[in-house]
């Protein structure tokens, strides 16, 4: 089942509400059993439990969250979608602990039969904290 233009932009819209509501089980519906996922540090999780068993412990400590949607390609044919967004948090970043940090980043989503199938994320790796830029750090 291909979907359309319009019904891909309806499941973003699900989707994107869903992460700022901090919704995992929404969230996990809109993803096909055979997801594959990559982070932007390179990790994978393959099958939608797999996802879920790697997600739940971020979502259980990475409280105030929220994505904001800077742009989105979606190709039809294809079934596929370019969604670039900025993700605004209190930061983990040692000396920057708890204050207000944006990242901003890309997602290249794949849908197949109707449901996400591959979600590939990439992030800079220079951020915003409290109007200062900021070097990622690898930890």
């Amino acid at each position: 089942m291909k979907l359309t233009q319009d019904q891909i932009r309806n499941e973003l819209r699900q989707w994107y509400l869903a992460w700022n509501a901090h919704n995992l089980e929404k969230i996990m519906e809109l993803f096909h059993e055979e997801i594959l996922f990559e982070n932007w540090n390179g990790r994978q999780a393959r099958g939608r439990e797999a996802l879920r068993k790697a997600w739940t412990p971020w979502f259980a400590h990475h409280g105030g969250f929220q994505f904001t949607e800077e742009e989105t390609f979606i190709d039809e044919c294809e079934q596929k979608v370019l969604y670039r967004w900025a993700l605004e948090w209190p930061s983990s970043e040692v000396g920057y602990e708890g204050k207000r940090e944006i990242r901003r980043g890309v997602d290249v989503i794949h849908f197949q039969d109707g449901k996400i199938i591959r979600k590939l994320t990439y992030s800079k790796t220079i951020l915003e904290i409290e109007g200062e830029t900021v070097m990622l750090s690898a930890h």
